[in-house]
């Protein structure tokens, strides 16, 4: 017997849509670490904070590699027997990660359950998209929701580090798998979905490869600064094994009749500029280093306060749902949202420009943070939406792994990267400018340490500023790129005007097969007639 739904037949729709809600609420911002307590795990363990950045890329790379074989799986397994197993497995995890001081623990488990929960979410996905129809128009409602929620349970992490300590949030955690494993024991069925399929298909040592590639990227990424880049052999051999992965990756994808991946989509031109304008859009989310740096090391907010910050990217993430929801139920076209998203970004981008001073008060924060909420909100909707469009199930299935690494792990990562060692050149090169201004006239024996500390907070904000100059530059540099894009529609009217004159008209010739094909028919129809 197959059935295609979740729950038991019995079961009323609003009780089914709630157990819903539930598990996208525990197991979607499910990880080894949450980024608002990783200091208090650097605290807590007496590890560098470097390994817990590595675990926290490590769950999308989890995720990413679950992608491709997830339809396969979910095919493979009762839908109670998988779900129930995977929420104990999520919560046993979550169990080991407040019992262990190992950082490599964390950066296992992360992976380990980046790769479980997307098994999960897939089962949640189906029903939600069947009950909302337009693709768009879940995107616009399922993102909002998933975003609004990833910021409420970063600031919760740190709350509940502060009142108890950074175990209980994962306590917390694993007792809601559990809770949730028993719910849907009683409520769900126990009918495959489909047709069952074999999993000796899935090649496994493509899987290990993926793994492999992204896993050492992530550590050139989160060690580079503190290893010194290349004058490091770690960071240099980190970086050619990753180059070797990803090769016998790609070369193994032509050998197999069943292929991990698929770069048949990537030759597509919305697949093209889908990635651009994810690299785009990873430039703006990378300032998130630059903005911690300034709210904890230059104003000196705590971490609650600091995690507080992102709760008022919320009302703007809610409006750019809002409007999305509203744009797809119109069908308009998307090249106005996208660009609203970026200008947005781009105004955040602007106003911490011009607001990073000393005397920044806490009630400054609200404009940039509704702005970056508002831009994040719409460009993960809409150029999620734009990449993906118009992409065959099983191509979009076997390429959508690396899409998604792409997106929140590489863009990311490689500008967060980037601006790490650019705010460092920068300060150096601006505690230079300014010792110009130091000697014994100035900076007498006894103010000498309340000076060197204004001007090291000086020095942080030019090099801030300086970061933010450029992504303004580029920021322009895109609203132009978006504006001039063609999002699919024909770029100069006058090439097809030409070739029409020129009898080679495709519409032309279209419209002949058509009355020859409508003439043909009527010939067909008059035969019986007459």
């Amino acid at each position: 017997m197959y059935n295609k739904g979740l729950y038991n037949d019995w079961v009323p729709k609003p009780l089914q849509l709630l157990l819903i809600v539930l598990l996208l609420a525990v197991v979607m911002p499910l990880g080894g670490v949450y980024t608002g307590n990783i200091s208090y795990l650097v605290n807590g363990t007496g590890s560098m904070t470097e390994y817990f950045l590595w675990a926290n890329y490590a769950n999308t790379i989890g995720m990413g590699a679950c992608m491709p074989i997830v339809l396969r799986m979910k095919m493979r397994f009762k839908v109670r027997d998988k779900m129930v197993v995977l929420l104990v497995l999520l919560g046993l995890l979550s169990y080991l990660n407040s019992t262990t001081y190992d950082p490599m623990i964390f950066v296992f488990s992360s992976l380990v359950i980046g790769f479980l929960k997307m098994m999960v979410t897939i089962e949640l996905f189906l029903p939600l998209m069947a009950m909302v129809g337009n693709r768009g128009m879940f995107y616009g409602g399922f993102y909002t929701f998933i975003l609004v929620l990833n910021q409420a349970v970063a600031y919760y992490a740190v709350d509940i580090s502060i009142r108890y300590n950074w175990q209980h949030f994962y306590i917390m955690a694993a007792v809601g798998c559990f809770i949730l494993a028993l719910l849907h024991w009683i409520f769900m069925h126990d009918k495959y979905f489909a047709l069952k399929v074999p999993l000796h298909c899935i090649d496994w040592l493509s899987v290990l490869l993926f793994v492999s590639t992204f896993m050492f990227s992530a550590y050139v990424f989160s060690f580079g600064k503190q290893q010194d880049w290349l004058n490091s052999n770690k960071i240099i051999n980190a970086g050619i094994a990753a180059f070797i992965s990803f090769a016998l990756l790609a070369i193994r994808q032509l050998t197999l009749k069943r292929p991990y991946l698929s770069f048949k989509i990537f030759s597509k031109n919305n697949v093209q500029h889908g990635l651009f304008m994810l690299l785009c859009l990873g430039m703006f989310l990378g300032t998130t280093s630059i903005q911690n740096t300034f709210a904890v090391g230059v104003l000196g907010y705590d971490q609650l306060t600091n995690a507080r910050l992102n709760l008022l990217m919320i009302p703007g993430l809610i409006l750019a749902g809002v409007i999305a929801i509203f744009w797809f139920k119109k069908e308009i076209p998307l090249k106005m949202y996208i660009f609203s998203g970026f200008s947005a970004m781009l105004g955040y981008a602007i106003v911490m420009y011009f607001s990073m001073v000393l005397e920044f008060s806490y009630d400054y924060w609200y404009l940039p943070m509704f702005l970056k909420g508002y831009g994040m909100g719409a460009l993960f909707i809409s150029v999620w939406f734009y990449t993906l469009d118009k992409l065959e199930l099983d191509d979009m299935l076997a390429a959508i792994g690396l899409v998604l690494v792409w997106r929140t792990f590489l863009a990311v990562g490689i500008f967060s990267a980037l601006y790490s060692w650019f705010q460092y050149r920068f300060q150096v090169v601006a505690i230079g400018d300014l010792a110009v201004y130091m000697d014994g006239m100035t900076v007498t024996p006894q103010n000498v340490a309340s000076n060197m500390k204004l001007i090291q907070l000086n020095a942080i904000i030019i090099a801030s500023k300086k970061i933010f100059g450029y992504i303004i530059l580029a920021g322009i540099g895109i609203l132009i790129y978006v504006f001039t894009h063609h999002f699919g529609k024909e770029r100069f009217e006058y090439v097809r005007f030409i070739r029409m004159l020129n009898g080679k008209s495709v519409i032309s010739r279209r419209r002949l097969r058509e009355r020859k094909k409508l003439l043909e028919e009527i010939k067909d129809a008059a035969g019986p007639a007459l």
